[in-house]
Protein backbone atom coordinates (compact mmCIF):
# COMPACT_ATOMS: atom_id res chain seq x y z
CA UNK A 1 0.00 0.00 0.00
CA UNK A 2 0.79 3.36 -0.43
CA UNK A 3 2.40 5.77 1.82
CA UNK A 4 0.99 8.64 4.05
CA UNK A 5 2.24 12.06 5.77
CA UNK A 6 0.47 13.84 9.05
CA UNK A 7 2.30 17.28 9.33
CA UNK A 8 1.61 18.53 12.88
CA UNK A 9 1.12 21.89 13.64
CA UNK A 10 4.45 21.78 16.28
CA UNK A 11 6.31 20.72 13.22
CA UNK A 12 6.88 17.29 13.16
CA UNK A 13 5.57 14.98 10.21
CA UNK A 14 4.36 11.49 11.16
CA UNK A 15 4.57 8.82 8.39
CA UNK A 16 1.77 6.45 8.17
CA UNK A 17 0.34 4.27 5.29
CA UNK A 18 -2.27 5.11 3.27
CA UNK A 19 -5.82 3.76 3.44
CA UNK A 20 -7.57 6.09 1.68
CA UNK A 21 -5.91 8.67 -0.62
CA UNK A 22 -6.28 11.93 -0.59
CA UNK A 23 -4.93 15.72 0.42
CA UNK A 24 -6.72 17.18 3.00
CA UNK A 25 -6.65 19.42 6.31
CA UNK A 26 -8.39 20.36 9.38
CA UNK A 27 -8.14 20.28 13.24
CA UNK A 28 -6.88 17.06 14.73
CA UNK A 29 -8.83 15.83 17.69
CA UNK A 30 -9.49 12.53 19.57
CA UNK A 31 -12.15 10.19 20.24
CA UNK A 32 -11.67 7.34 22.81
CA UNK A 33 -14.71 5.70 21.80
CA UNK A 34 -14.00 1.73 21.61
CA UNK A 35 -17.52 1.25 19.56
CA UNK A 36 -19.88 3.18 17.35
CA UNK A 37 -17.25 4.52 15.24
CA UNK A 38 -19.88 4.55 12.65
CA UNK A 39 -21.98 7.22 14.81
CA UNK A 40 -18.55 8.98 14.97
CA UNK A 41 -17.86 9.39 11.45
CA UNK A 42 -21.25 10.44 10.74
CA UNK A 43 -21.32 12.98 12.92
CA UNK A 44 -21.95 16.62 11.85
CA UNK A 45 -19.76 18.20 14.48
CA UNK A 46 -16.54 16.98 13.23
CA UNK A 47 -16.96 19.07 9.89
CA UNK A 48 -13.47 20.61 9.72
CA UNK A 49 -11.45 18.43 11.74
CA UNK A 50 -9.58 15.16 11.59
CA UNK A 51 -10.63 12.55 13.97
CA UNK A 52 -8.18 9.99 15.55
CA UNK A 53 -9.21 7.23 17.09
CA UNK A 54 -7.34 5.88 20.22
CA UNK A 55 -8.67 2.65 20.58
CA UNK A 56 -6.18 0.18 18.02
CA UNK A 57 -8.90 -1.50 15.72
CA UNK A 58 -11.20 0.17 14.23
CA UNK A 59 -13.69 -1.25 12.35
CA UNK A 60 -14.28 -5.02 13.79
CA UNK A 61 -17.86 -5.36 13.05
CA UNK A 62 -18.37 -3.68 9.71
CA UNK A 63 -20.23 -0.78 8.32
CA UNK A 64 -24.30 -0.51 8.52
CA UNK A 65 -25.73 2.57 6.80
CA UNK A 66 -28.66 1.90 10.00
CA UNK A 67 -26.16 2.87 12.57
CA UNK A 68 -25.43 6.47 10.66
CA UNK A 69 -26.40 9.69 12.42
CA UNK A 70 -26.13 11.67 8.66
CA UNK A 71 -25.95 10.78 5.16
CA UNK A 72 -21.87 11.95 5.11
CA UNK A 73 -19.18 11.15 6.90
CA UNK A 74 -17.97 14.78 8.35
CA UNK A 75 -14.35 14.42 9.33
CA UNK A 76 -11.98 16.15 6.64
CA UNK A 77 -9.97 12.58 7.17
CA UNK A 78 -9.24 9.73 9.57
CA UNK A 79 -6.68 8.53 11.59
CA UNK A 80 -6.38 4.96 13.14
CA UNK A 81 -3.80 2.79 14.71
CA UNK A 82 -5.35 -0.22 12.19
CA UNK A 83 -8.61 0.37 10.19
CA UNK A 84 -10.14 -2.46 8.20
CA UNK A 85 -10.89 -2.91 4.64
CA UNK A 86 -14.07 -2.32 5.07
CA UNK A 87 -13.69 0.83 6.81
CA UNK A 88 -10.95 1.79 4.77
CA UNK A 89 -12.83 1.37 1.32
CA UNK A 90 -16.22 2.92 3.30
CA UNK A 91 -13.43 6.03 3.66
CA UNK A 92 -12.22 5.88 -0.32
CA UNK A 93 -15.71 6.24 -1.17
CA UNK A 94 -16.61 8.87 0.41
CA UNK A 95 -13.34 10.81 -0.58
CA UNK A 96 -12.45 11.25 2.83
CA UNK A 97 -8.54 10.59 3.24
CA UNK A 98 -7.56 7.81 6.01
CA UNK A 99 -4.31 6.55 7.32
CA UNK A 100 -2.77 4.25 10.03
CA UNK A 101 -0.30 2.32 11.50
CA UNK A 102 0.82 4.97 13.48
CA UNK A 103 1.40 5.19 16.97
CA UNK A 104 -1.87 6.55 17.90
CA UNK A 105 -0.90 6.88 21.56
CA UNK A 106 1.65 9.18 20.78
CA UNK A 107 -0.45 11.32 18.75
CA UNK A 108 -2.96 11.44 21.65
CA UNK A 109 -0.83 12.26 24.17
CA UNK A 110 0.83 15.30 21.83
CA UNK A 111 -3.09 16.35 21.16
CA UNK A 112 -3.32 16.27 25.19
CA UNK A 113 0.05 17.73 26.02
CA UNK A 114 -0.53 20.76 23.36
CA UNK A 115 -4.29 20.98 22.82
CA UNK A 116 -6.14 20.42 19.53
CA UNK A 117 -4.06 21.43 16.43
CA UNK A 118 -3.92 21.71 13.05
CA UNK A 119 -2.86 19.21 10.80
CA UNK A 120 -2.55 18.33 7.38
CA UNK A 121 -2.33 14.77 5.63
CA UNK A 122 -1.25 13.18 2.03
CA UNK A 123 -2.19 9.99 1.68
CA UNK A 124 -1.72 7.95 -1.57
CA UNK A 125 0.96 7.55 -4.39
CA UNK A 126 2.00 10.64 -4.77
CA UNK A 127 1.98 11.93 -1.17
CA UNK A 128 5.24 13.46 0.26
CA UNK A 129 5.86 15.36 3.52
CA UNK A 130 5.87 18.57 1.84
CA UNK A 131 1.98 18.02 0.13
CA UNK A 132 1.41 17.23 4.01
CA UNK A 133 3.16 20.17 5.01
CA UNK A 134 1.24 22.31 2.65
CA UNK A 135 -1.91 21.24 3.62
CA UNK A 136 -1.23 22.14 6.96
CA UNK A 137 -0.48 25.27 5.93
CA UNK A 138 -3.69 26.34 4.20
CA UNK A 139 -5.65 25.03 7.20
CA UNK A 140 -7.98 27.97 8.69
CA UNK A 141 -8.27 27.53 12.87
CA UNK A 142 -11.57 26.07 13.65
CA UNK A 143 -12.91 29.90 14.95
CA UNK A 144 -12.40 31.03 11.54
CA UNK A 145 -15.18 29.01 9.77
CA UNK A 146 -17.30 31.68 10.34
CA UNK A 147 -20.18 29.83 8.21
CA UNK A 148 -19.59 26.35 9.11
CA UNK A 149 -23.04 25.82 9.90
CA UNK A 150 -23.85 26.32 6.13
CA UNK A 151 -22.27 23.07 5.50
CA UNK A 152 -23.87 20.88 8.33
CA UNK A 153 -27.51 21.89 8.64
CA UNK A 154 -30.72 21.22 6.22
CA UNK A 155 -31.39 24.10 3.64
CA UNK A 156 -35.13 24.01 4.39
CA UNK A 157 -37.66 23.34 6.41
CA UNK A 158 -38.53 19.40 6.90
CA UNK A 159 -41.31 17.61 9.35
CA UNK A 160 -40.79 14.40 10.87
CA UNK A 161 -44.11 12.89 12.09
CA UNK A 162 -44.50 10.01 14.52
CA UNK A 163 -45.66 7.07 13.62
CA UNK A 164 -48.56 6.70 16.25
CA UNK A 165 -51.65 9.40 16.76
CA UNK A 166 -49.03 12.24 16.55
CA UNK A 167 -50.64 14.04 19.40
CA UNK A 168 -47.40 15.17 21.15
CA UNK A 169 -45.50 18.40 21.45
CA UNK A 170 -44.76 20.42 17.78
CA UNK A 171 -40.78 20.94 18.40
CA UNK A 172 -39.11 23.26 15.73
CA UNK A 173 -35.45 21.92 15.69
CA UNK A 174 -32.85 24.39 14.53
CA UNK A 175 -30.52 21.96 13.09
CA UNK A 176 -26.68 23.74 13.29
CA UNK A 177 -25.76 19.80 12.78
CA UNK A 178 -28.31 17.17 14.62
CA UNK A 179 -27.51 14.08 14.55
CA UNK A 180 -30.39 11.84 13.32
CA UNK A 181 -30.54 10.33 17.04
CA UNK A 182 -32.14 13.42 18.30
CA UNK A 183 -34.67 13.48 15.66
CA UNK A 184 -35.44 9.53 16.52
CA UNK A 185 -35.32 10.25 20.08
CA UNK A 186 -38.13 13.01 20.01
CA UNK A 187 -40.12 10.56 17.30
CA UNK A 188 -40.29 8.10 19.62
CA UNK A 189 -42.18 10.39 21.94
CA UNK A 190 -44.68 11.47 19.50
CA UNK A 191 -43.29 14.29 18.90
CA UNK A 192 -43.60 16.29 15.33
CA UNK A 193 -40.13 17.64 14.13
CA UNK A 194 -39.28 20.50 12.42
CA UNK A 195 -36.15 20.55 11.26
CA UNK A 196 -35.49 23.89 10.50
CA UNK A 197 -32.15 25.89 8.67
CA UNK A 198 -29.66 26.99 11.32
CA UNK A 199 -30.31 30.77 10.53
CA UNK A 200 -34.13 30.48 10.62
CA UNK A 201 -35.52 33.66 11.14
CA UNK A 202 -37.57 33.96 14.01
CA UNK A 203 -40.88 35.11 11.99
CA UNK A 204 -40.75 31.35 10.69
CA UNK A 205 -40.47 29.89 13.47
CA UNK A 206 -43.46 32.19 15.01
CA UNK A 207 -45.28 30.80 12.15
CA UNK A 208 -45.09 27.07 13.36
CA UNK A 209 -46.15 28.16 16.51
CA UNK A 210 -43.79 25.44 18.37
CA UNK A 211 -44.30 24.33 21.78
CA UNK A 212 -40.72 23.89 22.20
CA UNK A 213 -37.58 25.59 20.70
CA UNK A 214 -34.71 23.25 20.51
CA UNK A 215 -31.16 23.99 19.29
CA UNK A 216 -29.18 21.02 17.98
CA UNK A 217 -25.73 20.23 18.15
CA UNK A 218 -23.01 20.92 15.76
CA UNK A 219 -19.44 22.04 15.04
CA UNK A 220 -17.45 25.27 15.20
CA UNK A 221 -17.37 27.86 17.69
CA UNK A 222 -20.83 28.96 18.89
CA UNK A 223 -20.00 32.86 18.42
CA UNK A 224 -20.27 32.14 15.22
CA UNK A 225 -23.98 30.87 15.29
CA UNK A 226 -25.30 34.38 15.16
CA UNK A 227 -28.55 33.57 14.15
CA UNK A 228 -29.14 30.83 16.57
CA UNK A 229 -28.63 33.48 19.29
CA UNK A 230 -30.76 35.70 18.12
CA UNK A 231 -33.70 33.41 17.84
CA UNK A 232 -32.97 32.11 21.48
CA UNK A 233 -33.39 35.79 22.51
CA UNK A 234 -36.14 36.51 20.69
CA UNK A 235 -38.03 33.68 22.33
CA UNK A 236 -36.65 33.04 25.70
CA UNK A 237 -39.60 33.51 28.31
CA UNK A 238 -42.31 32.91 25.47
CA UNK A 239 -41.62 29.51 24.06
CA UNK A 240 -39.52 26.74 26.43
CA UNK A 241 -36.07 26.32 24.91
CA UNK A 242 -34.22 23.09 24.81
CA UNK A 243 -30.30 22.28 23.53
CA UNK A 244 -28.20 19.79 23.26
CA UNK A 245 -24.27 20.47 23.14
CA UNK A 246 -23.42 23.77 20.72
CA UNK A 247 -27.18 24.08 20.99
CA UNK A 248 -26.20 25.03 25.14
CA UNK A 249 -23.71 26.92 24.66
CA UNK A 250 -26.05 29.14 21.93
CA UNK A 251 -28.59 29.15 24.70
CA UNK A 252 -26.14 30.41 27.30
CA UNK A 253 -24.90 32.62 24.93
CA UNK A 254 -27.81 34.37 24.34
CA UNK A 255 -29.09 34.77 27.67
CA UNK A 256 -26.09 36.64 29.04
CA UNK A 257 -23.35 33.97 29.05
CA UNK A 258 -19.56 32.84 27.63
CA UNK A 259 -17.90 30.55 26.03
CA UNK A 260 -14.29 29.20 25.79
CA UNK A 261 -12.47 26.73 23.22
CA UNK A 262 -11.11 23.69 25.48
CA UNK A 263 -7.86 22.55 25.38
CA UNK A 264 -8.66 19.09 23.66
CA UNK A 265 -12.23 19.11 24.30
CA UNK A 266 -14.55 16.08 25.45
CA UNK A 267 -14.80 13.38 22.59
CA UNK A 268 -15.52 9.81 23.99
CA UNK A 269 -18.31 7.49 25.28
CA UNK A 270 -17.00 7.28 29.08
CA UNK A 271 -17.18 10.86 30.24
CA UNK A 272 -17.98 11.24 33.60
CA UNK A 273 -21.47 13.84 35.01
CA UNK A 274 -22.66 14.62 38.43
CA UNK A 275 -25.96 15.96 38.97
CA UNK A 276 -25.57 18.94 41.65
CA UNK A 277 -29.12 18.04 43.10
CA UNK A 278 -29.17 14.37 43.14
CA UNK A 279 -25.40 13.82 43.25
CA UNK A 280 -25.92 11.04 40.87
CA UNK A 281 -23.11 10.33 38.43
CA UNK A 282 -24.08 8.57 35.20
CA UNK A 283 -21.77 8.11 31.94
CA UNK A 284 -22.07 9.75 29.22
CA UNK A 285 -21.31 10.44 25.09
CA UNK A 286 -19.65 13.36 24.16
CA UNK A 287 -18.51 15.45 21.36
CA UNK A 288 -17.31 19.12 21.81
CA UNK A 289 -14.38 21.32 21.76
CA UNK A 290 -15.98 24.62 23.20
CA UNK A 291 -18.01 25.09 26.88
CA UNK A 292 -19.74 27.48 28.35
CA UNK A 293 -17.18 29.31 30.90
CA UNK A 294 -20.04 31.77 32.76
CA UNK A 295 -23.69 30.39 32.24
CA UNK A 296 -24.99 33.88 32.85
CA UNK A 297 -27.46 34.90 35.23
CA UNK A 298 -30.40 33.47 34.07
CA UNK A 299 -29.33 30.02 34.02
CA UNK A 300 -28.47 27.50 36.81
CA UNK A 301 -25.89 24.94 36.62
CA UNK A 302 -27.07 21.74 37.35
CA UNK A 303 -24.73 19.02 36.07
CA UNK A 304 -20.96 19.07 36.04
CA UNK A 305 -18.17 17.06 34.54
CA UNK A 306 -16.10 15.31 37.24
CA UNK A 307 -13.45 15.23 35.05
CA UNK A 308 -12.57 18.58 35.07
CA UNK A 309 -15.81 20.64 36.62
CA UNK A 310 -17.31 22.04 33.34
CA UNK A 311 -21.15 22.90 33.29
CA UNK A 312 -22.36 19.80 31.44
CA UNK A 313 -26.37 20.95 32.45
CA UNK A 314 -28.00 24.30 32.34
CA UNK A 315 -31.62 24.83 33.23
CA UNK A 316 -33.92 27.62 34.53
CA UNK A 317 -37.41 27.43 36.16
CA UNK A 318 -38.99 30.35 35.31
CA UNK A 319 -37.79 30.42 31.63
CA UNK A 320 -38.28 27.06 31.11
CA UNK A 321 -34.86 26.16 29.67
CA UNK A 322 -33.67 22.81 30.05
CA UNK A 323 -30.30 22.24 28.43
CA UNK A 324 -27.34 19.38 28.34
CA UNK A 325 -23.35 19.29 27.29
CA UNK A 326 -23.28 15.60 26.18
CA UNK A 327 -25.13 13.73 23.65
CA UNK A 328 -28.42 11.57 26.04
CA UNK A 329 -29.45 10.32 22.34
CA UNK A 330 -25.93 8.82 21.77
CA UNK A 331 -25.59 5.64 19.95
CA UNK A 332 -24.75 2.73 20.78
CA UNK A 333 -24.33 4.00 24.19
CA UNK A 334 -24.80 4.59 27.04
CA UNK A 335 -28.46 5.46 27.19
CA UNK A 336 -27.97 6.64 31.36
CA UNK A 337 -29.54 9.88 30.32
CA UNK A 338 -32.08 9.47 27.62
CA UNK A 339 -34.98 10.70 30.32
CA UNK A 340 -33.78 14.25 29.19
CA UNK A 341 -36.04 13.74 25.94
CA UNK A 342 -38.97 12.82 28.34
CA UNK A 343 -38.20 16.18 30.27
CA UNK A 344 -38.26 18.22 27.13
CA UNK A 345 -41.32 16.49 26.15
CA UNK A 346 -43.24 17.14 29.19
CA UNK A 347 -41.78 20.85 29.30
CA UNK A 348 -43.42 20.94 26.12
CA UNK A 349 -46.91 19.58 27.14
CA UNK A 350 -47.31 20.65 30.48
CA UNK A 351 -48.99 24.22 29.49
CA UNK A 352 -49.78 24.03 25.22
CA UNK A 353 -48.49 27.79 24.38
CA UNK A 354 -50.62 30.46 22.85
CA UNK A 355 -49.32 31.48 19.71
CA UNK A 356 -45.72 33.86 19.58
CA UNK A 357 -46.10 36.76 17.38
CA UNK A 358 -42.04 37.57 16.31
CA UNK A 359 -41.34 41.13 16.97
Amino acid sequence: MSAAYVALEGGSVVEARCRAPGTSHGELVFTTAYTGYEESLTDPSYEEQVLTFSYPLIGNYGVREERFEDERVHPRAVVARELTDDVAQWLESEGVPAVDELDTRDLVGQIREGGAMKCGISAGPDASPEKAKEALADCPGMSDHTDIGSQVSVTQHETHSPDGAGDGPDVALVDCGAKGSIVESLLERDATVHVLPYDVTPEEVADLEPDVLFVSNGPGDPANFEAAQSLVSEFVGEVPLAGICLGQQIVARALGGTTEKMAFGHRGVNQPVRDLRSDKVVMTTQNHGYTVADPGPELDVTQVNVNDDTAEGLESDDLQVLTRQYHPEANPGPHDTLGFFDNVVEMATDERRTPVAAD
